[in-house]
């Protein structure tokens, strides 16, 4: 059992590389990308550029450094590096991060799921939670990572096939896409979030902390054979995820057309399940079918995967590679999972799932820190004060979010709010750096 939460360093690296693509797309993604393309057209193309460079990033500096150093937990590094403190103030905050992202994106998924398919049949949304994180249990414990990993390639082509099947059939009733829906780049106005460099940049350091410090998505790279197969698997699949990220904006340009078109006001995360459950397109029920194919297969392995990591982590990295609590952990972070999920139906607020998505800016930044300063300084730090750096660097980037209207003539933060939080704990752990010895 030990052996199945964490990678074994036996996959193919081409059957990761796929793998990671529907790792990557979460039933978030699903509908919210092509929501966007109303607001900023193609403007999410600018995060894809800096997810390739962050790509690199992590296929030639962490890869080679998890390999080398043989980890089972890419947060042991840090207690190789600065101390136990550092290790589990990574591990802590990833908690946190994973929990509640994973979390919401299945309270998404379920809540669609309910609204569609579950509540017209009477069936309660406290069942509904039950259910699906009892399936994401079953599978994990009883696979583990090679569960997620094949899950996660099954995901990835039927979610493809289902996004094809959808834009074609609506393609076929709207004709050739409208062009001012396809606007790429923003360069005109610094304070606006689409502003080029600020989405170059967070799609660079978003890559590098949320995939490449993330235990949930590297144990997926780790599981490659070598370094060389992880490098290749992260390239390959960086570009294939590129190509299908253009296929959901085509498909929300397609969407907002026959939107138009058929008097459907619906904008936004609404719009993909508006129109395909409208009834008005040809073989309706053949579409709505494969928009809820579309969208189990996006976020349920999602789940999954996000539960594997966690058990991991919490093992290895907070009661210290325990391998007997293996299977208890794994059942407690999925009765936690499992009530997040119900306190977000219960407060079924937007703006909570907002501050949800806004947290894990806050909560990366500090392993962004910790690690770049780690592997660009070779000075020791104190590493019982580290938790305090931690946690004051996120609350000194909210009181500057907060406040960066009035303070700094009008400027809104976007994503670089997560590179902020890493140099705020750069700093801090300069000021922790011990005297060299003489």
């Amino acid at each position: 059992m030990a052996k199945d939460f964490y990678a074994t360093r036996s996959t193919a690296w081409w059957k990761v590389a796929v793998a990671m693509i529907g790792s990557c797309l979460s039933g978030v993604t699903y509908v919210s990308v092509p929501g966007m393309v109303g607001a900023v057209g193609f403007g999410y193309l600018q995060m894809c550029v800096g997810f390739f460079l962050g790509y690199l990033v992590i296929a030639f500096v962490l890869v080679p450094l998890y390999f080398r150093l043989n980890v089972v937990s890419v947060y042991e590094y840090l207690e190789k590096r600065f101390g136990a403190a550092s290790h589990k103030t990574g591990a802590w905050f990833f908690f946190i991060s994973k929990m509640l992202g994973a979390s919401v994106r299945l309270y998404l998924m379920i809540a669609t799921l309910q609204l569609l398919v579950a509540g017209p049949i009477g069936v309660p949304f406290w069942v509904t939670v039950l259910v699906v994180v009892f399936l994401e249990w079953l599978y994990t414990v009883r696979g583990g990572v090679k569960a997620v990993i094949g899950l996660d390639i099954v995901k990835t082509l039927t979610m493809l096939v289902a996004v094809v099947l959808c834009l074609v059939m609506i393609a076929r009733e709207v004709g050739a896409p409208d062009s001012s829906l396809m606007r790429v780049f923003y360069f005109d106005d610094v304070n606006h979030p689409q502003f080029f460099f600020k989405q170059l940049l967070g799609g660079l350091f978003t890559v590098v902390a949320a995939t490449g410090l993330d235990q949930d998505m590297m144990q997926r790279t780790l599981a490659c054979k070598n370094v060389r197969d992880s490098q290749k698997n992260l390239i390959v699949s960086v570009l294939l995820q590129i190509v299908v990220i253009s296929l959901f904006l085509f498909l929300g340009v397609y969407l907002y057309q026959f939107a138009a078109l058929h008097g459907i006001s619906e904008t936004g995360d609404a719009i993909f399940p508006a129109v395909t459950w409208s009834g008005l397109l040809p073989a309706s029920g053949l579409v709505a079918a494969l928009f809820i194919i579309g969208l189990v297969m996006a976020g349920f392995p999602a789940g999954g995967s996000a539960l594997t990591a966690l058990t991991t982590s919490f093992t290895i990295d907070i009661l210290g590679g325990k391998s007997e609590k293996r299977t208890l952990v794994h059942s407690v972070m999925a009765v936690l999972m499992a009530v997040c999920i119900w306190v977000f139906g219960v407060v079924n607020s937007t703006s909570v799932i907002d501050a949800v998505y806004r947290l894990a800016s806050y909560t990366y930044g500090p392993i962004l820190g910790l690690f770049a300063f780690g592997l660009c300084c070779k000075r020791e730090v104190r590493d019982r004060w580290v938790p305090f750096v931690a946690v004051a660097a996120p609350l000194l980037c909210l009181v500057l979010d907060l406040n960066s209207v009035n303070w700094l003539g009008g400027y809104h933060f976007s994503y670089e709010l997560l590179p902020l939080n890493a140099i705020f704990t750069i700093i801090g752990l300069c000021c922790l750096i011990r005297p060299a010895k003489s």
